[in-house]
């Protein structure tokens, strides 16, 4: 479900053009200096064209990552997410602006794909056992396992004017598919204003890219590991600006009750998704924009290609045999891959 930084690949040779121009001035040509760390349950990585700005690019993004954990985890009894649910039951809280836009993002995602990635499945994903830290996870036991649809992201109630949510008691809110894409794109442009160079941060296969980049754009490698030696990954791509994100079936999974499962939830059972994809990709304006509808060709299984190409979406789809299908204006090879839909429909994520 992730995607790994080219750090020496772009589309017309063995490495990056070092007499590309510099970004900004004061920046130093070359490859891209690049940085990682652990951190929200998995590999952080942050590039950026300045490599004397590298460590500053990482400590921005620590920040920015320790503050996504403290206010939207579900996982820690004391985030502002957690204490949202816990003392709000129903009524409207006033939440921190970081609060309030991961919520309203993941509610927008929900009405942008019908539903199909819905928030409030967080019960859910505690039946099936996903109810800590990934790296804890083992085998889980537990009572008969009993899939319930999620309550529908409706029954979130937002006011901008007033900065509140309100969620219904009993309604557990899970922002895991949409916080990392939000994260990512958030950090880069933020380093990319503040450092003064194109910057790229990649959160576990959520990649955003922000300023100007290397001349034949950001190389980046697909495969199913956020640390699969570039040499193996899957392909690798270029992107210029915009979005990169990749969700599987295969990497964040568990055993409940003997049988394993995935963190992919279909909403309207509760259920994890039907397997049909190991792995999808997809490129778009945004990162946030790209995993809606990685996540969505997920949880649709056979009708994805058929909707991902009704809106124009570019894609890369690996089913359970291996077998790789493309949508849109996906490069067969390590061209450049243009974020913008070949069609645009009413209810695309923007």
């Amino acid at each position: 479900m992730t995607t790994a930084l080219a750090e020496d690949t772009t589309p017309d040779g063995p490495g990056p053009d070092s007499s590309a121009p510099s970004a900004a001035a004061g920046t130093i040509d070359g490859p891209p200096a690049v940085r990682s760390m652990q951190a929200i349950g998995t590999t952080a990585v942050v590039a950026v064209t300045d490599s004397s700005r590298a460590d500053d690019a990482l400590t921005l993004l620590a920040e920015d990552l320790s503050a996504l954990g403290r206010t939207c985890s579900r996982f820690r009894p004391d985030s502002e997410l957690r204490r949202l649910e816990e003392f709000g039951r129903g009524r409207p809280v006033a939440v921190s602006p970081l609060l309030f836009e991961a919520i309203d993002v993941a509610c927008r995602v929900a009405v942008q794909t019908a539903g199909i990635v819905d928030p409030t499945i967080g019960s859910a994903l505690i039946e099936l056992g996903y109810d800590r830290d990934f790296d804890q996870l083992g085998s889980t036991q537990g009572r008969a396992f009993e899939p319930r649809p999620a309550p529908g992201w409706w029954q979130i109630v937002l006011d901008p004017s007033a900065r509140m949510v309100s969620v219904p008691e009993g309604v557990h809110v899970d922002l895991g598919a949409t916080a990392k894409a939000f994260a990512a794109d958030r950090a880069a442009t933020r380093l990319a204003s503040t450092l003064g160079c194109g910057a790229l941060v990649n959160l576990g296969g959520d990649v955003a890219v922000a300023g100007t980049g290397p001349r034949h754009g950001w190389a980046v490698g697909i495969a199913s590991e956020c640390t699969t030696d570039v040499a193996r990954a899957d392909q690798v791509v270029s992107i210029i600006d915009g979005g990169l994100a990749t969700s599987g079936t295969t990497a964040r999974t568990w055993v409940r009750d003997g049988r394993r499962v995935h963190h992919i939830v279909d909403p309207w059972t509760g259920e994890a998704a039907d397997p049909v994809w190991s792995l999808v990709s997809v490129v778009a304006p945004t990162c946030v924009e790209a995993n809606a509808w990685s996540t969505a060709a997920v949880v649709w299984g056979h009708d994805a290609v058929g909707n991902l190409e009704a809106r124009g979406v570019p894609a890369r789809l690996i089913d359970a045999t291996g077998s790789v299908t493309t949508c849109g204006n996906w490069p067969q090879g390590p061209d450049p891959v243009d974020p913008r839909p070949t069609t645009r429909r009413s209810g695309q994520v923007r």
